[in-house]
């Protein structure tokens, strides 16, 4: 049995970015607000060098998340008018970037793995985002079967066609 390559964690309030996303977005205004409405969108996820030997086994995943950090946003609120509504709502009910960590995640579908860059399709995020992290997405695991999408009623038309107007910006 081959031993595991075991690095011992630091404590949870330094955690720091551990590469760059790439994206054709460079600016807030008119992006799509979620992968749905980003399906050709083709970006780069270029991840620090000493972080390659964790991209091992990736590309057998179709798609991964990405999680990051909403690097733009400059404030916080707990009730925001979120994109798909006009009314407001809890800041934890919706996919704001005002949230207390400004932390964001999106599922993007793997193009290539190629040295310290993850080529996605579907990405909707800015460019020169900070990434936090990548997880592979697993149906069995992640998939569920049964949810429900509370107040959003935005069919995945609506998803796909809505674009950013600003409100969170600044």
């Amino acid at each position: 049995m081959q031993a595991e390559n075991i690095t011992y964690v630091t404590p949870y309030n330094t955690m720091k970015p551990i590469g760059t996303i790439h994206t054709p977005f460079n600016t807030l205004e008119d992006m799509p607000i979620q992968p749905k409405g980003a399906e050709e969108v083709i970006g780069t996820v270029e991840l620090e060098e000493q972080y390659i030997e964790g991209l091992a086994d990736l590309e057998g995943f179709s798609h991964i998340y990405l999680l990051y950090q909403f690097h733009m946003a400059q404030r916080t609120a707990l009730t925001v008018t979120p994109f798909m509504d006009n009314r407001p709502r809890g800041v934890f009910a919706t996919r704001s970037p005002l949230r207390p960590n400004h932390i964001g995640i999106s599922i993007v579908k793997i193009i290539g793995v190629e040295q310290n860059i993850i080529t996605v399709q579907g990405i909707d995020i800015l460019n020169g985002t900070p990434l936090l992290d990548v997880k592979p997405y697993i149906a069995a695991f992640d998939g569920v079967q049964h949810s429900q999408s509370g107040w959003m009623t935005g069919s995945d038309e609506d998803v796909a066609t809505k674009r950013s107007d600003g409100r969170f910006a600044g």
